[in-house]
């Protein structure tokens, strides 16, 4: 069946700001939906609050608005558009699907004669409600584990007393394992369960007998109208039932599964998927497998709608999930649609894959002071990556060199927990680095069976980690000189970094590079193509491997590679890894933006990232896409095989900066501001001398390497101090201290955590205001895009305020000095591209806090504040195509924009939530008011010093 012809006009609701639990994979997965509608012909109304998605950008849909996701804004919207036909509610997570059904109870859709399309309400409320779930999943024969429903502190007690320790607690109507727990001892469970029981908004819980050491496995399914289902892809969690799936270790296709369980697995999800309702689109099943012979199966949940998961698998297969799920909405039936990546065969097909995926969670306890580190069935993650090989252990080392904490891999970079205790506390209570734990557990000498016995992962997986020992172990007895080429092969097919092999066999990685390539050990890439190259793939998304030499009948040796190099000129934007706090989705807009302008140019555009989440990592985003390691070598290979013009390192955040000094060394031009330029910006005493020769004014400031040092420093500076460590983002260490006893304590801390850094400490300025400026210059002319003043005093950080654009209470001559400080700092730091500037006024005299020549967290906001495309005029300045007066500049906005930040503290009991110069927010979203009598202002500026901390 062809389109519903009926729908002309589609509302699409997103998921508003990023929160644990619901990050930027429904920015990829609403995007996605979009473009796919708009393909259609379809007229596209999106509401969301989200300012610094690609979601919400001008050329996504045909009307966005940007308001708070409440049914109120509903009501404007059908009002303002009647002509909408239907309401789309699957691409934004859980805050889509719950405001969708409010607006259902409240008879909105119908007053509006609005369709529900891709998803129906019961179905919703059968998998959401967890005791009609499970009466269902008894009545269609599909085993779950012994439970029972409380909707009262006694009725739980009671099942507990039936039921015995350990048990698990599941909130009902929640995300991201809000509420969830296991329970191990009687004396936990009183508090878990009242907890279980306040988050549902319907007040129950379901209370399950712990199943230890099951293993876990997720389904995606598509469906269509016509009741075809296929299974995208099949995930196994490296992690046995009691972690959350967004904090487990997952590895896709599933590694462990027998070919009889797993077909078993698929015909009861399928039995699931058509039982909870008549409708079209993505679906998410969870199982548990029992861990012997018999791998009996019980279904754990089932999720209508595309998932964190689905946008995993879609970057897994290279099937896009949510883009075939807005097709199916509307009505189109799976063999009437093209499969993505081939263009030539239908999409009614299950993809295979010849290559292993590996997903590893980000964390950012260190944000959380004070939380339990130890993870459950409450999801604590901030992001994640994703590794691609040709085998577990290559995909496995790539995922753990994505996650930017300092890590070159699986051990073999000297920083190997040692201490026996420790390990075994970490093995024991899950930890959020496990991945590495494991590893060191096997290099001390603990045998499998009892890091099994501890674990419960399966042995298959610890097998897989001691075969990385072993080889780690008989290249040690090697040295550069002597090492085979076998061996080396060996290790980079394991995914050994060669920084590890240099730590290995105690060279340099520069050495090792240089073996690699006179033994011909070189990296080659693959196609990732749905179907295991069994027809030819037309979209460029490449991973990349290392392979023996295959020999032709005429003595030529050779490795297979699938990337050909065409002789277009290129451009290659780095992107910025995992989502972290401090660098969240805002730089994957700039990366995608930047990517788009330099298509404009004529360029051939090539992105590289690891991040499963985002847009960037889309399969037809850039030209062409290396999913790969935001990391050295990685980055180094790829350069060499495209010869592009340059790199853009500008607009990916703090991970692609890092490598600018790098890529100057190696000779490789970083397109817009140099290397110079970013460094003398971090470089406290170079960027205070140029100051000091502009005659701007900056806070009193000096720096220390020592404690000692710190101490003598604040003789001369007096309290309160500001103490930060230099090259960091978000915020990260920065601490106001009162006194010698706090500045001891925190240096200490500080260098302990970050050996040889340069600790800066500054005069606090306090009752200070805040104000921040976003500029683009070309090396000549300074355009400000935006200015805005904090409504939180000075010593929180930008991230974490309440930010107006424009300012509100700054003076002519404030503002003034405001402008012509951007314009000669730009100038003077020679800046080609973007440029951020955070100031601090008192006595109205605007000092400067610190500057940064790349893309800043707010430049996405501006842009969508004012309706301009800052990203994209930027790039082509970088990129020498434009110069500033080349633009027609037309910001368009009435009264004021309020930049709000959103917390994650409800995932962390027990934390300090006082805000201050280290970032916490995980997100954040838009707010316009007409002008300063607006409630909302009024509230916020009332409360302005409450949370700041010293």
């Amino acid at each position: 069946m062809p389109k519903n012809e009926k729908l002309k006009s589609i509302l699409i609701i997103g998921s508003g700001p990023i929160i644990i639990g619901q990050a930027c994979e429904f920015d990829y997965s609403g995007s996605q939906a979009l473009r796919s509608l708009r393909e259609d012909g379809i007229e596209t109304i999106l509401i969301n609050s989200n300012p610094a998605t690609i979601m919400t950008d001008p050329s996504m849909a045909d009307h966005i608005y940007l308001l708070p996701l409440n049914t109120k804004s509903l009501i404007k919207i059908l009002k303002d558009h009647p002509q909408i036909d239907a309401v789309l509610p699957t691409m934004g997570g859980q805050t889509a699907l719950n405001l969708c059904i409010e607006a259902d109870e409240k008879g909105i859709w119908k007053d509006f004669d609005v369709e529900i399309i891709g998803v129906n309400i019961d179905a919703i409320n059968i998998t959401e409600d967890r005791e009609q779930f499970r009466e269902l999943m008894l009545k269609i024969g599909i085993p779950m584990a012994p439970q029972a429903t409380a909707t009262s502190y006694l009725k739980g007690k009671e099942i507990a007393q039936e039921f015995g320790f350990p048990l698990i607690i599941r909130a009902s109507f929640t995300l991201g394992g809000a509420g969830a727990s296991f329970v191990y001892k009687e004396e936990d469970f009183d508090e878990l369960l009242t907890r279980g029981l306040e988050i549902s908004p319907i007040h129950e819980v379901m209370i399950d007998k712990a199943l230890i050491g099951w293993k876990e496995y997720e389904l995606e399914l598509l469906r269509d109208s016509n009741d075809n289902v296929v299974i995208i892809c099949s995930i196994e969690n490296m992690d046995p039932i009691g972690i959350h799936t967004g904090d487990s270790i997952t590895v896709a296709p599933a590694m462990t599964l027998s070919d009889r369980t797993y077909q078993k697995m698929r015909d009861m999800a399928i039995h699931m998927m058509r039982n909870i309702g008549d409708f079209a689109g993505g679906c998410n099943v969870q199982f548990a497998v029992s861990p012997d012979e018999n791998e009996d199966i019980i279904a754990i949940e089932i999720n209508p709608r595309v998932s964190r998961s689905s946008a995993l698998a879609s970057k897994a297969t290279g099937y896009p999930i949510a883009k075939i799920a807005a097709k199916l909405a509307l009505g189109y039936h799976l063999d009437e649609l093209n499969n993505q990546i081939t263009k030539s065969t239908s999409a009614l097909f299950e993809p295979t894959l010849d290559y292993v995926i590996v997903k590893i969670p980000r964390w950012n306890f260190d944000k959380f002071e004070g939380s339990d580190r130890r993870l459950g069935l409450q999801m604590k993650s901030v992001g994640e990556v994703m590794g691609i090989g040709r085998s577990f252990q290559e995909a496995l080392h790539k995922a753990t060199q994505s996650l930017e904490i300092k890590r070159n891999g699986l051990g073999a970079d000297a920083k190997e927990n040692k201490n026996y205790d420790e390990i075994i506390e970490k093995l024991t209570y899950a930890s959020w680095d496990r991945v590495f734990i494991i590893y060191d557990a096997i290099a001390m000498g603990i045998p499998l069976s009892k890091i099994h016995k501890i674990t419960q992962i399966d042995m298959w997986f610890l097998k897989q980690y001691e075969e990385l020992h072993f080889i780690k172990n008989e290249i040690s007895t090697f040295t550069i000189d002597t090492i085979e080429k076998d061996l080396l092969l060996e290790a980079k097919q394991k995914g050994y970094g060669d920084r590890q092999i240099a730590h290995m066999l105690g060279c340099l990685e520069s050495q090792v590079y240089s073996k690699r390539e006179e033994l011909g050990v070189n990296r080659v890439y693959k196609l990732v193509d749905t179907c295991a190259a069994e027809f030819e793939a037309k979209t460029p998304y490449y991973y990349s491997t290392f392979e023996s030499d295959m020999e032709t009948a005429d003595g030529n040796r050779y490795a297979d590679n699938d990337s050909i190099v065409s002789d277009k000129k290129k451009v290659i934007v780095l992107g910025s890894g995992p989502n972290r706090i401090g660098q969240g989705i805002e730089f994957d807009y700039c990366c995608v933006h930047g990517v788009l302008a330099a298509a404009e140019c004529g360029y051939e555009t090539i992105m590289i990232n690891c991040n499963p989440e985002t847009v960037s990592t889309d399969f037809d985003t850039a030209d062409k896409l290396y999913f790969e390691p935001v990391f050295w070598e990685h980055i180094y290979d790829i350069i060499k095989h495209e010869k592009p013009e340059g790199v853009i390192v500008q607009l990916g955040g703090q991970t692609a900066l890092k490598l600018a000094e790098k890529l100057t060394k190696y000779g490789i031009k970083i397109l817009g501001t140099s290397f110079e330029a970013l460094d003398l910006a971090e470089d406290r005493g170079l960027f205070s001398n140029l100051l000091k020769e502009n005659n701007i004014p900056y806070p009193e400031f000096d720096i220390a390497t020592t404690a000692d040092e710190a101490a003598a420093i604040a003789d001369v500076l007096d309290f309160p101090i500001l103490v930060r460590p230099s090259y960091v983002l978000g915020g990260q260490g920065m601490k106001i201290v009162i006194n010698k006893e706090e500045l001891e304590k925190h240096v200490v801390d500080l260098l302990s955590r970050m050996p040889g850094n340069q600790l800066l400490l500054d005069h606090y300025l306090d009752g200070a205001i805040e104000a921040e400026a976003d500029a683009i210059c070309d090396g000549e002319d300074v355009y400000i895009i935006g200015i805005m003043e904090h409504i939180e005093p000075c010593g929180i950080h930008s991230g974490d305020s309440n930010s107006l654009l424009p300012p509100f209470n700054l003076g002519d001559l404030v503002m003034q000095q405001i402008k012509d400080h951007t314009k000669t700092i730009a100038l003077a730091l020679k800046t080609v591209g973007l440029i951020n500037i955070q100031f601090a006024i008192k006595d109205d005299t605007v000092y400067i806090i610190e500057a940064n020549p790349r893309a800043s967290r707010t430049v996405p906001f501006i842009a969508k504040a004012y309706g301009e495309p800052y990203v994209n005029y930027a790039t082509k300045v970088m990129l020498g195509e434009k110069k500033v007066k080349d633009f027609n500049f037309q910001p368009k906005l009435e009264g004021y924009a309020i930049k709000q930040p959103v917390f994650s503290f409800n995932k962390f009991h027990n934390v300090n939530k006082k805000l201050g110069p280290e970032m916490k927010s995980t997100g954040e979203s838009i707010l316009f008011i007409d002008g300063l009598k607006d409630d909302a202002f009024y509230d916020l500026y009332s409360r302005r010093k409450m949370y700041l901390s010293k």
